[in-house]
Formats: C-alpha cells, sequence, structure tokens
C-alpha cells in the first residue's frame, strides 16, 4: 500500500523544497555578474514592465494594503496559536506553526525574485566606473565646500511658489528627473517610474521614515507629510530603488544626480541640500575643527531648513522608531550592506569619486 503523506508531512516537505529553493538563491551572493546579466537585466526588467504599468494605475499604494493585510493575518494566526496551545490541541498548533514558516519562506523568495536580487549585482562605483572612491579630509573638504555654495545657491533661487507646491506637483518632477537620466544613460534605465504618497505616513513619522520601497509590489511610497524641501529628494530616492539601485547609498547617489540634472528649482535645492548634510556628517567624523569652520559658510535660509527638519522628526522620535532603527539596521546588514544605517553616508564615496572624475 503506497505510504500517505498527512498535511503535516506535506507541509515539512514544501518547507524542505522552499529552503532548498533559498539556497540556491544565495549562491548568486558570489556571482555578482551573473546577477547583473541574468537578473539585474533580465527577470527584473520584466518584473517592471509588467507591475509597474498595472500598479501605476491605482492612485494609493496597493503595497501598503498588502503590508496591512498581512499583520492583520499574522495576528490573527498568532491569537489562533494561543487559543491551540491553551486547548492543548498541540498537533494543530504545529500545522499552524508550519503554515507561518512556508508563508515566511514564500515571501522571502518573492522578494528575492522581485527585487531583492539586485542587492547582490556589481556595485554602482563598477558599473558606472567611480571605483577609485579613496580622497583625502583635504579633498572632501574641498567638495564639501563647493556643496554647500551650490546649497546656497539653489536655496536663494527658492520663490514662494515653490515652497506651496503640491504634493501632485513635487512627485511629477521627480519622475520627469527619473525619465531624464533614464534617458540619457543605460545605467540609470527606468520602467514606467512613480512615486506614491504612502498610506501609512502617520506611522512613518513615529518611525523616522522619510519614504519606503515595496518589493512585493514594486511601488516607490513616501511621507506626504514631512518637510517640503525634502519631498523632491526622498522622491528621487525611492525610485532609484525602482530602478534597480539596491544599496541605500547607491540609490542616494543615483537620486542626487537625478536631482542636479533637473531644470526644477525646490529638485535641485533638496538634492543638493542632502549632499551638503552627508558630505558635513563625513567631515565631521574626520575632522571637527574644520567642519565647525564650513559650517559658518552655510546660509541663514539653508541652516533655517536644517533646523526645520530636524525639529519635525524629533518631535517624532519615541522608543519604537529607535527599536525599528535597530532592525532596519539589521536588514540592511543582511542584504550586502555590512555598515548598516551608516550605508546612507556611504553615498558620500560616490560622491567624492565622481567630483574627482
Amino acid at each position: 500500500m503506497p505510504y500517505q503523506f498527512n498535511k503535516i508531512h506535506k507541509r515539512l516537505f514544501a518547507i524542505a523544497i522552499l529552503a532548498i529553493t533559498l539556497f540556491l538563491l544565495a549562491v548568486f551572493e558570489d556571482h555578482p555578474a551573473a546577477v547583473e546579466r541574468y537578473y539585474s537585466q533580465g527577470l527584473y526588467v520584466a518584473v517592471c514592465r509588467v507591475l509597474h504599468p498595472i500598479l501605476n494605475i491605482f492612485p494609493f499604494s496597493v503595497g501598503d494594503l498588502l503590508y496591512i493585510a498581512v499583520v492583520a493575518w499574522l495576528i490573527y494566526l498568532f491569537i489562533k496559536l494561543i487559543i491551540l496551545a491553551f486547548k492543548k490541541q498541540f498537533k494543530n498548533a504545529g500545522t499552524l506553526v508550519l503554515g507561518i514558516i512556508i508563508g515566511v519562506q514564500t515571501g522571502m523568495l518573492i522578494f528575492y525574485l522581485f527585487w531583492g536580487l539586485n542587492y547582490y549585482r556589481p556595485s554602482a562605483a563598477q558599473r558606472l566606473s567611480l571605483r577609485d572612491t579613496s580622497f583625502t579630509t583635504a579633498d572632501l573638504q574641498n567638495v564639501t565646500c563647493i556643496i554647500i555654495d551650490s546649497a546656497n545657491a539653489a536655496r536663494a533661487r527658492i520663490t514662494r511658489a515653490d515652497t506651496l507646491q503640491d504634493n501632485a506637483s513635487i512627485y511629477q518632477t521627480a519622475v520627469n528627473a527619473i525619465s531624464k537620466i533614464s534617458a540619457d544613460s543605460v545605467s540609470f534605465r527606468a520602467w514606467n517610474p512613480h512615486i506614491k504618497p504612502s498610506l501609512l505616513t502617520p506611522l512613518m513619522n513615529y518611525l523616522g521614515t522619510s519614504g519606503y520601497y515595496n518589493p512585493f509590489t514594486s511601488e516607490a511610497q513616501m511621507n506626504y507629510q514631512m518637510p517640503y524641501f525634502e519631498r523632491p529628494f526622498v522622491a528621487c530616492h525611492e525610485m532609484s530603488h525602482q530602478i534597480g539601485f539596491g544599496p541605500e547609498d547607491e540609490a542616494n547617489f543615483a537620486g542626487f544626480l537625478a536631482g542636479i540634472g533637473s531644470h526644477d528649482r525646490l529638485l535641485r535645492y533638496s538634492v543638493y541640500q542632502m549632499a551638503m548634510s552627508e558630505c558635513m556628517h563625513a567631515l565631521r567624523r574626520r575632522d571637527t575643527v574644520a567642519s565647525n569652520e564650513l559650517k559658518t559658510h552655510i546660509s541663514a535660509a539653508v541652516r533655517a531648513d536644517v533646523r526645520g527638519q530636524h525639529a519635525y522628526w524629533m518631535a517624532f522620535r519615541s522608543k519604537i522608531g529607535l527599536l525599528s532603527s535597530v532592525f532596519y539596521d539589521d536588514y540592511l546588514k543582511a542584504n550586502n550592506q555590512p555598515h548598516g544605517m551608516d550605508t546612507y553616508n556611504q553615498m558620500v564615496l560616490l560622491l567624492m569619486a565622481w567630483y574627482t572624475k
């Protein structure tokens, strides 16, 4: 008589198959050229061409709804698991746990197939011929001074009309900038780029999050309440993830290049202000005296914006935000970004190489 698989056996078998599949995908981590050829320039392009035109139709974030549904479902399963444990229905509880494991594994598989493998493609430094990322403190000081001057000049051009732009206009300007750099360079090729306001913005404020990319739906979302001069750069940053720039420093750099290629005053100021903050942070780590000296060159208007930005985020600062930062730091380290949250500031390496080149 042939052996009959019961529900537990079937789930154990599915877990084993998914584990093997995830292991095989992990092998690609050591083969960036293969990831670039077969995934980033192959499967991922197909994902973008299918998902972007469809999901761009919806004015709201489908990914936000997906996350809300998943969290609600997990809460339901957790309550059900507790009830089964109290009733001592341990076999049913075990079957439920196995189902949750399958769900987590399936989520991980979709994550890597729909976007996550971009973390393992050749670095942006290699793809953009910016491999020489070594620089002296004097080099950093000089470039920081140039960027401060650019930020000051860009801020001086901002009009009251610029500050009163609605989010739809800001988003469209960012989309135009990404589309322009996509047309100018194959390294920044985009497929129907789009940015959406996140339904989770009130929560994002307390998490200290300005935007995020949803790898399951290929949507770029952003916090629509943060200071207006942050929004244009964040939109470009999140759409850079959509293009296929995985690491945060690379998305920062791609967003910067898209911004300075635009003629929009607010967008140009937004990206220069961000680059100034990153360079000042890097310089402060190397030479506090030089950093303090350059700080005096920042215009009063720019300094006021920076203070307003700091005050906005501090108003929402909470233990939840600190805890989420810890988890996000671990997430980045697990995905080929060993510097964790400090990866954002690694953008300075690319910036220095670009200015030098």
